[in-house]
């Protein structure tokens, strides 16, 4: 008989206090999964800021380290050039990485740090009350935003997966979401693939991951899987942003 299905190794056997319908308790998965098939659960480090996955080390089988509230890039910085053959991974909801910690994943992209970013957007800041985070979208509606996003006192969302392709230490960076079965393959592919770019020593890569919040946005899990496919791919497009991996190979 086939095995189509193992819990992963590399992820522990805790229950998740992930709000229901939330994507993080999915791309916990998808990232165990990949580590347990790379075989690269001895090697890993994992530097997770504050924000919802605060308690990733309870859910990670991997060697983890906090970090200060948006140092992740900084923190997975030092980590690789101390231990330069793990796998060092920072994981980062928006209002972490596209807020206060905006300079240190631009520089640490910048300078090509070999690390991988997993990204983690929900358009808000979820672990603190719902506020407006950089990539809220104009009009959405937030507990310091209540009539919406007003693109002229508030700026647009910021977009930082195109951002950062613009630096030359960026080799690969993908825009995926996992609100459907099939976005959910997808975005494994992509979380391999960064980690196979981190492996091949070519340089920053950084997954982005659009994810439902089905409690800041007030809707159910249904609702907000469907809102990511209707409202978030409008702003946010799914698809390669920038891949130059064939080339670094080619060098």
């Amino acid at each position: 008989m086939k095995k189509v299905y193992a819990y992963p190794k590399s992820l522990k056997r805790a229950p998740f206090h992930y709000c229901p319908g939330c994507g993080h308790s999915i791309v916990h998965r998808l990232v165990c999964e990949v580590i347990d098939e790379m075989n690269l659960q001895d090697k890993t480090i994992g530097i997770p800021p504050p924000g919802c996955s605060v308690f990733a080390y309870n859910y990670f089988d991997v060697d983890m380290a906090e970090s200060a509230h948006g140092r992740g890039a900084a923190v997975a910085t030092g980590a690789k050039r101390a231990f330069p053959d793990a796998i060092v991974f920072t994981y980062q909801g928006d209002g972490d990485l596209a807020a206060i910690g905006t300079a240190e994943t631009i520089h640490a992209a910048n300078r090509g740090e070999q690390i991988t970013t997993i990204f983690v957007n929900n358009a808000v800041y979820g672990m603190t009350g719902g506020q407006m985070a950089p990539t809220t979208l104009v009009g959405q509606k937030t507990t310091t935003t209540p009539y919406g996003r007003d693109e002229s006192l508030d700026g647009a969302p910021i977009k930082m997966s195109e951002i950062l392709a613009l630096v030359k230490g960026t080799v690969y960076i993908e825009r995926v979401a996992v609100n459907s079965p099939d976005n959910i393959r997808k975005a494994k592919k992509a979380i391999r693939k960064a980690f196979q770019t981190q492996i091949y020593k070519l340089g920053f890569s950084m997954v982005e991951i659009l994810s439902p919040c089905p409690t800041n946005w007030k809707m159910s899990p249904i609702e907000s899987w469907q809102w990511v496919d209707r409202e978030m791919t409008k702003v946010f497009p799914l698809g390669v942003i920038k891949d130059t991996t064939e080339k670094k190979d080619a060098d």
